[in-house]
């Protein structure tokens, strides 16, 4: 890399960085304290599942989404809804974090690397997600405020699939990256376009599609699932030997 050529490094948020999904996690606990009945929580988690389980560029699935990504956090106060995340993250996002990846952001970091979160999620909440982690930033989705309440409705697209790209390379020309050394990672098949924007990209436990695609293309391919998996099922396995081994171990003889 050239002098004064800046890196980043971007990740996708959902089963990229934690297990599961952010907006289902701020629908869940909003809905444990009495912001709204189970119908709606219901419509939400429907829209939710509809949008991931398609995994096409429809329009109208995606559009699908993004009202139940912002409807159900219209009419609140915007400082409510952030003390709220705080909370919620204590509760379901940091234990759903996948610490490989995270470890990964990390060595990024001290290799003076910026690293920034890329979701279809509401920006508050990836924001949110990158200061507690203590990543440079976040590229989310942006829901409607109008004075200090949200309106249920997006200021700008849903960042999901091509829109990813056009946000990091508006990014890149605000800071100054060059893209050919920046990193990409993500899960997803439906994140190809900014995988392909960046020069070194990688996958984080990728669905079928993109292995295939990454195979293919020899990119980078880390599964941290099938790693917790051996763990699971090797590590009461090992516990078991060790403390067999310590049984049989022979006793010093005696003088």
């Amino acid at each position: 890399m050239a002098v004064g050529e800046k890196q980043a490094a971007f990740f996708d948020v959902d089963n990229t960085l934690i297990r599961g999904s952010t907006i289902y996690f701020l629908g869940r606990g909003m809905y444990q304290r009495g912001y709204f009945t189970k119908a709606d929580i219901s419509r939400f988690v429907l829209a939710n599942l509809r949008f991931r389980l398609t995994g096409t560029e429809k329009r109208e699935e995606i559009e699908k989404f993004q009202n139940a990504a912002t409807s159900f956090i219209g009419g609140h106060n915007v400082q409510d809804i952030q003390n709220l995340a705080q909370e919620i993250y204590d509760e379901y996002v940091s234990p759903a974090l996948w610490l490989g990846t995270i470890e990964i952001a990390k060595k990024h970091l001290a290799d003076g690397v910026e690293v920034w979160l890329v979701t279809a999620a509401p920006e508050d909440m990836a924001t949110l997600i990158a200061k507690r982690l203590g990543l440079t930033g976040a590229l989310g989705s942006k829901a409607a405020i109008t004075d200090g309440v949200y309106t249920g409705e997006m200021n700008g697209p849903l960042l999901h699939g091509r829109e990813k790209a056009i946000a990091v390379k508006r990014l890149a020309e605000e800071r100054g990256f060059v893209l050919q050394q920046c990193f990409a990672y993500s899960d997803s098949f439906n994140d190809l376009p900014l995988l392909e924007t960046v020069g070194q990209p990688s996958t984080i436990n990728p669905d079928a599609k993109l292995r295939i695609w990454a195979t293919r293309e020899r990119w980078p391919i880390h599964d941290f699932r099938r790693a917790r998996k051996i763990n699971r099922f090797l590590g009461p396995a090992i516990s078991r030997l060790a403390s067999i081994g310590a049984l049989i171990k022979p006793r010093g003889h005696r003088r």
